[in-house]
C-alpha cells in the first residue's frame, strides 16, 4: 500500500483545472501536502464570523486567520493575515477585518472564505525554515531548503537540489546552508529534528515528481522542533506547461552519431573555396594540411578542383558515404543544402555560419533543426568556429590548426573563448584530445559531448565553458555519471543574481540566482571554475596530479610570509592542514635550523642549502600520514631557482620509482629565473607557478574536490 494518497491530490488538481485556476487555495494546498504525509496545523474554512468562532474554539485558541482567495496570492500584502487572536470576540472582529482588507486590496477578487488555523508556538526551540519546489527552465523540478519566515528574504540562506531527492541528499541540504549550526541548537536552544525535516523534503520532492503540473510549492514557514516539522503556510501554483520536458536521445543514439562525428571516415565541406581568406578555404586547408587521413570532398558548383581535390556541385554527387558535412555557406542557403546532406545519410552537420538564433532569427534555426530531425542528422552549432579532434589529426575549423595531442577535451559556447582556449593550450603546450565549439546549441550540447568523452579512451578530463544549459537535468545526469571516473570542469558565465525578478513565491524568487547552478553542479560532481584562467589551469594541472590518498596536507616553505599565504589558500580551497604529531615534528627538526619552525607550515627559512629542501621534501613523501605537499620556494643565491626545481624533480622521481606518488605543487617567489624553474617543474609533472601562492593551491584543491565527489577519499564529500 502506497504511503501517498495520489487520488486525493488528483481530485484537487482536476477541480482547479476545471475552473481554469493557476493556483490552489490554502485549504486545497493543505489537502495536497497532507496527502503526502506533510503535517500542517489544525485548521478549517469559515464562511461567517460565527463559523470562525466555532472553528477557533474547536481547534483551540489562539488562532491565525487568513484570507482564502484564488486571486490573492500574497495574503500579508493584502492585510489578509491576522495572528494571535486569543478570544471569541477577537476572532469575530478579525473575520470582518480580513474581509474588508481583502475587498479594499482587490474589489474584484473571489473570496472563498477565511482560514482559521491553529497558532503554533514560535518561541525558543522552534526554528522557522522554508521548504519549496520550483520548475526551473534549465533544471526542471528543483527543491529548496533554507531559513524561513522573514529571514528567507533577508539572508537568502538556501540550498537547492534536483527533485526527486533521497534522504541522504535531503540531509546534505540541511547541513549545507550557512546557518546549519543554528538548526543544530546554539546557546542552549533545542535542535531541529533533522530526520523529520529530511523526511518532509523527500515527501515534497516526491509530490512534485508525481504531479509535475505543480509549478511552484512554497512551505514557508515550516516550524521545526525537536519533535517534528509542521508546514504552517502552503502556497501552490499550477501550470500544465510545467510538466513538459524536452525530448531526449538515448545514450546509445548519442554515441552512434557522436562516434561518426568525432571519428569520421569522410568529410564534405559545403561551400569549399579555392580563394584565400574565405571560410570555406580555411576549413579545407586545415583539414588537408592538418594531416586528416579520411576522405575530403569539396562541395562547390562553380569549381572543378580545390586544393588538389575533385570538387562536386552537390553532396548528392559524392560517390561514397559521408559522415560529416561542414557548412561554410551563408545562413539563407543552409536549409536547401541540409536537405541534400540529410538525404545522403550524413551523421553530423557542422554549422559554422552565423545569422540564426543569436541575432533573433529563431524561425530559420527552428526550420534547420526540423530538417535535421527528419533526416536523423545531428547539428553542431550554428554560429561556431568548428571543432578539433587530435586523435584523428582533424582540425575541422576556419581558425588556426592544433596538433598537440593529450587527454584534455575542451568545449566553449563562445568563439572568442574558444580562441582563448586554443591560445592557452598552444602557449602551455597542453595536450588536448578535442576542442569543440557549441555556439547556439540548436541540437548537440554539453551532455552529448559528455556522453562521447566518457567513452573516449583518448580523453581523461573534460573542461567546458558555458553560458547556459539547454537541458540542465540531462547535463546533471551525464555529469554525475562521467565525473565518477573523469573530472568534469565547468566555467559557467553569468553569475549575477537574477533573484530580484518578479516571482509569485519565495522559492521562485530564490531560484533565479546562480546558487541553483552552483548547488546542482556540485551535486553532479562537477568542479566549477571561478574564471577562464582558472578553468584552463585546472584542466592543465589536474591530470598531472595523482589522486590523493587522504586529506592531510603539509606545507614546506623557505619563507614565512609565503607559508601564511599558502595556509590561507588552503582554507579557501577546503584543504586540511595536517596537525603534525610529535614524532614527525622531531623528524623534521633534524633537518631545519633551530630558528626554523616545524609545525605546519614547516618553515625551513630562506638561507638553507639544497640539502634542506631535499631532506624535508623526502621526509614528507616518505611518511604515509602525509598525503599531499605544497612547496613554497624563496629565491636565494644559496639555492637558486633551477637548483631548487631540479632537486624537487629528482626527489619526486625517486619516490615515484618506488611506487610512492603524492600530489606535489609549488609556489616560487623570486626574480624572473623562477619562471623557467616553474616551467621545468610543470614539464616533470609538478604543478608550479611563479609569483602566486593561490594558483598551485587552487589546482590542488580542485583535484581534491573531484576525488571527494568521485568517492576516492572516503567519508568526506563536497556535496554541500
Amino acid at each position: 500500500m502506497s504511503k501517498y494518497d495520489r487520488e486525493a491530490v488528483r481530485r484537487v488538481l482536476d477541480q482547479a483545472g476545471a475552473e481554469g485556476r493557476s493556483s490552489l487555495t490554502a485549504p486545497e494546498g493543505r489537502l495536497v501536502v497532507e496527502a503526502y504525509g506533510i503535517a500542517t496545523p489544525g485548521e478549517g474554512l469559515a464562511g461567517s464570523a460565527d463559523e470562525a468562532v466555532a472553528l477557533a474554539e474547536k481547534i483551540g485558541l489562539p488562532v491565525v486567520l487568513k484570507i482564502v482567495s484564488p486571486d490573492i496570492l500574497h495574503k500579508t500584502e493584502a492585510g489578509g493575515v491576522l495572528v494571535g487572536l486569543g478570544s471569541a470576540t477577537e476572532v469575530a472582529a478579525g473575520f470582518d477585518t480580513i474581509l474588508a482588507n481583502a475587498r479594499a486590496y482587490d474589489a474584484d477578487a473571489t473570496i472563498v472564505g477565511v482560514q482559521v488555523q491553529q497558532q503554533l508556538s514560535t518561541g525558543p526551540g522552534v526554528h522557522e525554515v522554508i521548504v519549496g519546489t520550483v520548475t526551473d527552465p534549465t533544471f526542471g523540478k528543483i527543491v529548496a531548503f533554507g531559513l524561513g519566515g522573514v529571514l528567507v528574504e533577508v539572508l537568502k540562506d538556501v540550498t537547492f537540489r534536483l527533485a526527486p531527492t533521497d534522504t541522504a541528499t535531503a540531509l546534505s541540504m540541511i547541513d549545507g546552508i550557512a546557518s546549519a549550526e543554528i538548526l543544530r541548537g546554539v546557546r542552549g536552544a533545542a535542535p531541529a529534528n533533522r530526520e523529520a525535516l529530511s523526511d518532509l523534503i523527500v515527501r515534497l520532492s516526491d509530490l512534485v515528481t508525481d504531479f509535475p503540473e505543480l509549478a511552484e510549492v512554497d512551505l514557508n514557514p515550516v516550524l521545526a522542533t525537536p519533535a517534528g516539522a509542521t508546514a504552517v503556510d502552503v502556497r501552490i501554483l499550477v501550470d500544465p506547461k510545467a510538466a513538459q520536458r524536452p525530448g531526449q536521445f538515448t545514450d546509445e543514439e548519442i554515441l552512434a552519431s557522436m562516434n561518426r562525428i568525432m571519428r569520421p571516415a569522410s568529410i564534405a565541406v559545403i561551400g569549399a573555396s579555392a580563394e584565400s581568406g574565405k571560410i570555406g578555404n580555411s576549413v579545407m586547408k586545415n583539414l588537408v594540411n592538418g594531416g586528416y587521413q579520411g576522405e575530403i570532398y569539396p562541395i562547390n558548383p562553380k569549381a572543378a578542383e580545390i586544393l588538389d581535390r575533385k570538387a562536386y556541385a552537390s553532396i548528392s554527387d559524392v560517390p561514397g558515404p559521408v559522415d560529416v558535412a561542414i557548412f561554410a555557406i551563408p545562413a539563407k542557403f543552409v536549409p536547401a543544402a541540409l536537405e541534400e546532406v540529410g538525404a545522403k545519410g550524413v551523421a553530423g552537420a557542422i554549422m559554422i555560419p552565423s545569422g540564426f538564433g543569436e541575432i533573433g532569427n529563431h524561425e530559420l534555426q527552428a526550420e534547420v533543426l526540423g530538417i535535421a530531425r527528419r533526416h536523423g542528422v545531428r547539428i553542431l552549432g550554428p554560429n561556431i568556429y568548428g571543432y578539433y579532434y587530435t586523435p584523428e589529426s582533424m582540425s575541422a575549423t576556419f581558425c588556426t590548426p592544433y596538433d598537440v595531442k593529450g587527454g584534455v577535451a575542451l568545449s566553449s559556447q563562445s568563439g572568442g573563448i574558444g580562441m582563448a582556449i586554443l591560445g592557452f593550450s598552444r602557449s602551455a603546450q597542453m595536450g588536448v584530445s578535442a576542442i569543440v565549439g557549441v555556439g547556439n546549441k540548436a541540437d548537440i550540447d554539453e551532455d552529448d559531448l559528455l556522453t562521447f568523452f566518457e567513452s573516449d579512451p583518448n580523453t581523461q578530463l573534460i573542461a567546458m565553458h558555458l553560458e547556459d544549459l539547454k537541458d540542465g537535468r540531462s547535463f546533471a545526469r551525464a555529469a554525475k555519471r562521467v565525473s565518477a571516473s573523469k573530472p568534469v570542469l565547468v566555467l559557467k558565465a553569468g553569475r549575477t543574481d537574477q533573484g530580484a525578478k518578479a516571482a509569485s513565491s519565495h522559492t521562485g524568487a530564490l531560484a533565479g540566482n546562480d546558487k541553483v547552478y552552483d548547488d546542482i553542479l556540485r551535486q553532479s560532481g562537477v568542479i566549477r571554475a571561478p574564471g577562464l584562467n582558472d578553468l584552463l589551469e585546472y584542466a592543465r594541472g589536474i591530470p598531472l596530479l595523482p589522486t590523493p590518498q587522504g586529506e592531510n596536507v603539509v606545507i614546506i616553505t623557505g619563507a614565512g610570509g609565503s607559508g601564511v599565504l599558502l595556509s590561507d589558500a588552503c582554507v579557501d580551497n577546503r584543504l586540511t592542514l595536517m596537525e603534525i604529531p610529535a614524532d614527525l615534528d622531531e623528524a623534521f627538526r633534524k633537518f631545519i635550523p633551530p630558528f626554523g619552525a616545524a609545525g605546519n607550515p614547516i618553515d625551513i627559512t630562506g638561507g638553507e642549502p639544497p640539502s634542506t629542501y631535499r631532506n624535508t621534501i623526502a621526509l614528507g613523501l616518505s611518511d604515509p600520514r602525509i598525503h599531499s605537499l605544497i612547496l613554497g620556494y624563496w629565491h636565494t643565491i644559496v639555492t637558486p631557482p633551477m637548483v631548487f626545481a631540479e632537486l624537487v624533480v629528482d626527489v619526486v622521481s625517486e619516490f615515484r620509482a618506488k611506487g610512492i606518488d603524492k600530489p606535489v605543487v609549488a609556489s616560487l617567489a623570486g626574480d624572473v629565473e623562477v619562471e623557467v624553474a616553474s616551467e621545468h617543474l610543470y614539464r616533470h609533472g609538478i604543478v608550479a607557478y611563479p609569483y602566486t601562492t593561490e594558483k598551485p593551491v587552487a589546482v590542488l584543491g580542485a583535484k581534491y574536490r573531484w576525488a571527494r565527489s568521485a568517492g576516492l577519499l572516503g567519508g568526506r564529500s563536497d556535496d554541500r
